[in-house]
């Protein structure tokens, strides 16, 4: 088992997220730790950990980019399979017994996922270690419930790979800094079978404000269009590779109608919230259109048509949309708890 811990500026996560690596329990591991470059204590730090024989450390001279040194650090990993990890997130105790005692059984699955944590300062003490069962998806399906949803359903720490899987779609496309972990789980699934275990967490991932996701990828507009990059991405390198996919254009059309329903959703959310000057309402709207021409169909236009004749001073007012928000709240809060149990959303 390779696994790849990416770092810069990131001297304070490291050494939690190494000794989550060399504590699993039931494997043989080796990590590599690629130092972009950083300008903290992380040469210090990552010397330090070389002191385990199963760690290993490169650094850049200069900086190279997030993407580039996750591509060079898979292709640098010989383990028959293969973790990525940040930094600044963890693996749970048992986590990759559990991804391998699953990708052992089942050769035709290509990556196994499962129930990621999410925390901000102290990891769960007690995060469990039972398995409670497998969950096994024909790529395909799996790719159509993404599509459905027009979600990413995985964080990234949770997730062991296949090596041969991973070499199979190649790097991880640089085009797309924001979803290019959510392109490559696309692409495999074209490959290959995907796998959940079920039960306790697989991964702790680092809720931070110094985080990529906080800083130079955040916004609900830049989300959404990385989304839909993500999944254009996919489909063009499927047809470009030959991959077989049926239905391909029509899974395509409900991704990018699912985006567009999600947008419009988003806008009726800031006039019930009265964010209309913090939003990008307008151009939420034209990224609707943009995606999905038909967006004058969508019941979310017809929401959303509803709240600017109101007005975003009279809108939070309103019964009906303030029921619609509870309503809302209620699914969002069953979902979360449907994917956290089931990795479906």
């Amino acid at each position: 088992m390779s696994v790849l811990v990416t770092t810069y500026n990131y001297a304070r996560f490291l050494p939690a997220a190494v000794e989550s690596v060399l504590a699993q329990d039931g494997v043989e591991v080796d990590v590599l730790v690629i130092d972009d470059a950083s300008t903290d204590d992380t040469p210090e730090v990552s010397n330090r950990l070389t002191a385990d024989r199963r760690v290993r450390v490169r650094r850049h001279d200069e900086n190279r980019g997030h993407l580039r040194s996750v591509n060079e650090g898979l292709d640098a990993l010989e383990g028959e399979y293969v973790v990525k990890l940040d930094a600044d997130d963890m693996l749970a105790p048992g986590a990759l017994a559990r991804a391998t005692d699953l990708l052992e059984a089942r050769p035709e699955v290509g990556f196994v996922s499962g129930r990621p944590m999410h925390f901000t300062a102290t990891p769960p003490r007690r995060p469990g270690s039972r398995t409670r069962s497998w969950t096994l998806w024909p790529g395909a399906d799996w790719l159509a419930q993404r599509c459905a949803s027009g979600y990413n359903t995985i964080s990234q720490p949770e997730v062991v790979m296949r090596a041969s899987t991973l070499r199979a779609v190649g790097p991880r496309p640089e085009s797309l800094p924001h979803t290019s972990d959510l392109a490559q789980w696309l692409q495999m699934a074209v490959v290959a079978d995907v796998g959940r275990v079920n039960g306790p967490a697989q991964g702790f991932y680092r809720v931070h404000a110094d985080s990529m996701q906080r800083t130079t990828h955040a916004g609900h507009l830049f989300d959404l269009q990385a989304r839909r990059d993500a999944f254009e991405y996919t489909f063009a390198w499927a047809e470009a590779s030959g991959a077989t996919l049926p239905h391909a254009a029509a899974l395509l059309a409900t991704a990018r109608r699912a985006l567009a329903a999600q947008a419009l959703d988003r806008a009726c959310r800031a006039y019930e919230r009265g964010r209309t000057e913090e939003v990008e309402v307008d151009e939420l709207r034209r990224f609707a259109l943009e995606v999905w021409p038909s967006a004058e169909e969508l019941p979310q236009w017809r929401a959303l048509a509803r709240r600017r004749s109101v007005g975003a001073e009279q809108a939070p007012r309103v019964p009906a949309f303030v029921a619609r928000a509870l309503l809302r709240r209620s699914a969002e809060t069953i979902g979360e708890w449907r994917w956290q149990r089931t990795g479906v959303r």
